[in-house]
């Protein structure tokens, strides 16, 4: 029993050693394989990316910055102009800014005297450029056109300066404002745009519907096109982007200059469609120079008509023995070509020894001649050529029914707003009104009417507000806010705390704020 025990437990000790050895084995194998594999996978690797270049984040594209350094240089010089025109109103509702209608106008025309009509305020937007550091802006004529109240915005400043009509030219559609500041302002430089050829690149800088600071590209498309306009107008065509707003904003050359002034568009709705128009700055310095200089425009005259279209037709001026030149549709009695034998149905065919293919040809030379200086013309009539010295005399008096200008020789004088103090209207609310239910407990004066264009207006001021204080002095009675109105000096920052209702009929308080205008803003 004793030798069966001693080789049972021999019988186990070899047992585990070959269990030993079998597993030292296993994993010998194991570790050998593993090497293997693991050699072949890193030379598969290595083959991989042996051949290949690692990828590099690079260093960010250096774009051209030709657009953005004109645009930092003249966009400071650019203005924002929004114009107001008082006209009479009938009876539809008031509308707050924003277009939506008073929600308490019913309740106000049941309980005030309702206005069926009186003064209500249209505004308008365009732009326009300072062309000198003392505030002088150059703009568009109909963006200023029967304005009571012209307000400039400068560019990155949300204050409204009040300016000052300095001139207007409807033929051009050019006109020169001005504000009043304390400091020089920043300007832009005006080119010559006879250098201007169709492909050069242009920018277009203004405020398109509101939008201030507003900057476009695209090229010139055609030069000197006329038909357009009226009679001295012929603009630059472009594609840059033209919309309502950037009326009397600047077209701006790649040297930063300005060498058009943004007038019209041609388009079958009101928005861009690639074809805009800007008038040559060439005609805007010597349309500016005469608005600073007397307010108004005088161009030279001899008396004279006539229609492009009829002198394009090379059969009529064949016909008259002419292979160019303008055909005289007529002549006024006693003007300086009839006093010279000039006739309708003559062909003009230079001014001073320059030849005459196009209107502005015929035009131009003599509107920007000196009133009583003297022109040479020729001129052919039946087949045969004629000279004839003439005296020009003002455009507006040979043709007053034509001329935009005063045929008096005084300067305009400027428009500006003149508002009945503020613009407000008040009364105190009554315990007996049923007005007082809207507001409770609330003490103050109630407007009931707001002035159009006036300084109330402007900072935001609602038929219905409750002026409750002024400048933080509570205000009571119409006794208090008049005493706190005197006391105001032109030019002094004035806070009203107002109360209003909103469409859930929630009192909100809102505060308005503005500087105290003078007796005429």
């Amino acid at each position: 029993m004793v030798i069966q025990l001693r080789e049972l437990a021999g019988w186990i000790r070899s047992r585990k050693f070959l269990a030993s050895s079998l597993v030292m084995l296993t994993l010998s194998i194991g570790i050998l394989i593993g090497t293997l594999v693991s050699g072949r996978v890193s030379a598969t690797h290595s083959i991989i990316t042996s051949g290949a270049t690692p990828l590099v984040l690079p260093s960010p594209v250096e774009m051209s910055h030709a657009f953005s350094a004109i645009v930092k240089h003249d966009q400071p010089a650019i203005v924002n102009i929004s114009t107001t025109q008082v006209i009479e109103r009938g009876t539809t509702s008031p509308k707050r800014e924003g277009g939506g209608p008073d929600p308490f106008q019913d309740f106000f025309n049941r309980f005030f005297d309702a206005p069926s009509a009186g003064p209500e305020a249209e505004r308008s937007l365009g732009s326009g450029m300072l062309v000198d550091k003392k505030g002088f802006i150059l703009t568009n004529h109909h963006v200023i056109e029967q304005a009571t109240k012209i307000q400039v915005q400068l560019d990155g400043d949300s204050t409204l300066y009040t300016a000052k009509l300095v001139g207007e030219d409807s033929e051009t559609d050019l006109a020169v404002i001005k504000i009043d500041l304390k400091h020089d302002l920043p300007t832009v430089t005006l080119g010559n745009s006879d250098g201007v050829q169709v492909g050069d690149w242009v920018l277009a800088i203004g405020s398109p519907f509101g939008l201030q600071s507003t900057v476009t590209a695209g090229i010139i498309s055609a030069t000197d096109r006329g038909g357009v306009g009226r009679q001295f107008q012929h603009f630059l065509q472009t594609d840059a982007a033209i919309n309502p707003g950037n009326s009397g904003g600047p077209l701006v050359d790649l040297a930063g200059q300005v060498i058009g002034i943004n007038t019209a568009i041609m388009t079958g709705g009101r928005g861009y469609e690639g074809v805009g128009f800007a008038l040559p700055s060439k005609v805007a310095v010597g349309v500016y120079n005469q608005l600073i200089e007397r307010g108004k425009v005088i161009r030279g005259s001899i008396g004279v008509t006539f229609t492009e279209e009829q002198s394009k037709n090379p059969i009529v001026l064949h016909e008259l023995g002419a292979s160019y030149g303008l055909v005289l549709q007529s002549v006024e009695a006693g003007g300086p070509a009839d006093r010279a034998g000039v006739k309708a149905g003559d062909v003009i065919t230079s001014v001073n020894g320059l030849a005459v293919r196009s209107g502005s040809d015929l035009v131009n030379p003599i509107a920007d001649t000196p009133i009583g200086a003297k022109v040479q013309v020729t001129y052919l009539r039946n087949h045969q050529e004629h000279e004839a010295t003439l005296v020009v005399e003002d455009r507006a008096k040979l043709f007053p029914d034509r001329a935009g200008d005063d045929d008096t020789d005084q300067k305009p004088e400027p428009r500006e707003a003149v508002p009945a103090g503020l613009g407000l209207h008040v009364e105190e609310l009554k315990p007996d009104k049923a007005h007082r239910a809207y507001f409770q407990d609330q003490r103050g004066v109630l407007v009931i009417d707001v002035a159009p264009a006036s300084f109330a207006e402007d900072i935001g001021f609602f038929r219905g507000d409750l002026i409750a204080e002024i400048n933080q002095m509570p205000v009571t009675s119409v006794g208090e806010y008049n005493a706190a109105l005197s006391s105001l000096k032109p030019g002094q920052q004035v806070v009203f705390k107002t109360l209003r209702h909103d469409e859930s009929q929630r009192v909100l308080t809102v505060y308005l704020a503005g500087l105290a205008p003078a007796a005429r803003e």
